[in-house]
């Protein structure tokens, strides 16, 4: 058979109407998914997130990167994930209809071999579709219908025929939207979007995962990762549980160019967003310890975390009080590290090799600029140079 929509059609007994086709990421009203920083983080009462507990104003570490800056970098490996998703079609499953969602996912490290000299050393180019869970009415045990379909997939002709292959066939919950605030909120184009980027974090986790493996993270070679570390549970996925695989991020450090500054508290839980709009060039807020709230341990899981901010940009040049500010995570390893927090020295060490990667600066190809790492700017554009045009990708449906 020639046709994705014809053999959906045949497997699941469903009628699909031909509805229009579009990029979903720039034609779709997406609420905010929070993948970036997790809502349920509480500050530990009277916990520091690092050594240095007199630290209580923001320190200044100008002198300190110039110095480190003559040292072989902290970071060798630097970690971006991105998707494009579509909505392909409409399809009718026992008199319910459902949209038949689609995406491209990437996912890339590349590796700092020089000054100046960055090559891939792990990535992941995956396409995927994204069905509701509707779909399958032949057996309880949906991997197996899901992975079968697949493979009827890739053997349509006009697949074979381009030599592009998806990987896997993801389900969302169909799961009746029963009221006027569900259908207004929760939209089934949005579980399909949301089960596409579950299966990007994944494959993050798995290049960590790889790198770890190989021996390459060690204290003189840490991975810088694009966003957040607060990773939310997922059904599904070779890595859905983030505490069974935690050790994999001993040299990790997560770097987030957007955040909630409401969500930083001091040790009085009080709100630190003023202090992070005025931090002085180059300087970097007291760290503070933060874990899951009690009621969501059991899901989230029992870690800490380490959190604190970093102005790489003069605020003087921005548009905004927060742009040119990074926010920088590290999950809590050692019994030491969970009683005490990080040691000072080394959160200095970490603030420091962050600053010295802000140039060069990407002024005018990104919005975001500002709060840009060059080295990650790299990879997201690397990432992105792999994937299918949006024509060539909606035309294999």
């Amino acid at each position: 058979m020639g046709n994705i929509l014809s053999l959906l059609e045949e497997a699941t007994n469903g009628k699909c109407y031909k509805s229009y086709k579009f990029c979903a990421d720039t034609e779709l009203t997406i609420p905010t998914i929070a993948y970036e920083e997790n809502q349920n983080l509480s500050l530990m009462k009277d916990s520091y997130g690092e050594t240095d507990t007199s630290l209580n104003k923001s320190k200044d570490l100008k002198n300190f990167a110039n110095r480190v800056s003559k040292d072989k970098p902290l970071f060798s490996f630097f970690l971006d994930g991105s998707r494009r998703t579509y909505k392909v079609d409409d399809i009718e499953l026992n008199r319910r209809i459902f949209p038949i969602m689609a995406g491209q996912i990437g996912v890339a490290c590349c590796e700092r071999q020089s000054q100046g000299k960055f090559k891939c050393k792990e990535r992941e180019n995956n396409l995927v579709i994204s069905l509701p869970s509707e779909a399958n009415g032949e057996t309880k045990n949906s991997n197996l219908f899901f992975n079968n379909l697949t493979t009827k997939v890739n053997s349509a002709d006009r697949i074979k025929k381009t030599g592009v292959k998806f990987s896997k066939i993801l389900s969302y919950s169909s799961k009746k939207l029963n009221t006027v605030e569900d259908t207004e909120n929760r939209k089934y184009e949005h579980f399909g979007i949301a089960s596409i980027q579950d299966e990007m974090i994944d494959c993050e986790k798995k290049i960590v995962s790889i790198l770890t493996a190989k021996n390459l993270l060690n204290e003189d070679n840490y991975l810088l990762k694009d966003g957040s570390l607060q990773y939310k549970p997922m059904q599904t996925g070779e890595h859905k549980e983030l505490t069974k695989i935690k050790n994999n991020y001993r040299r990790v450090i997560g770097v987030s160019k957007s955040f909630n500054p409401e969500l930083f508290r001091d040790k009085n839980n009080k709100s630190n967003a003023s202090v992070i709009a005025n931090l002085g060039l180059y300087h970097r807020t007291p760290a503070y310890m933060f874990q899951h709230s009690i009621e969501k341990q059991s899901y989230f899981g029992n870690y800490k975390f380490s959190i604190w901010y970093v102005r790489i940009r003069d605020k003087k040049r921005t548009e905004s009080p927060f742009a040119g500010v990074v926010k920088i995570e590290k999950i809590l390893i050692t019994d030491v590290e969970n009683e005490e927090g990080l040691d000072s020295a080394l959160v200095d060490v970490i603030t420091s090799n962050i600053i010295n990667e802000r140039n060069p600066v990407c002024y005018g190809n990104d919005k975001r600029w500002a709060n840009h790492l060059y080295p990650v700017y790299m990879t997201e554009q690397f990432i992105k140079s792999q994937y299918l045009s949006d024509l060539h990708f909606l035309n294999l449906f």
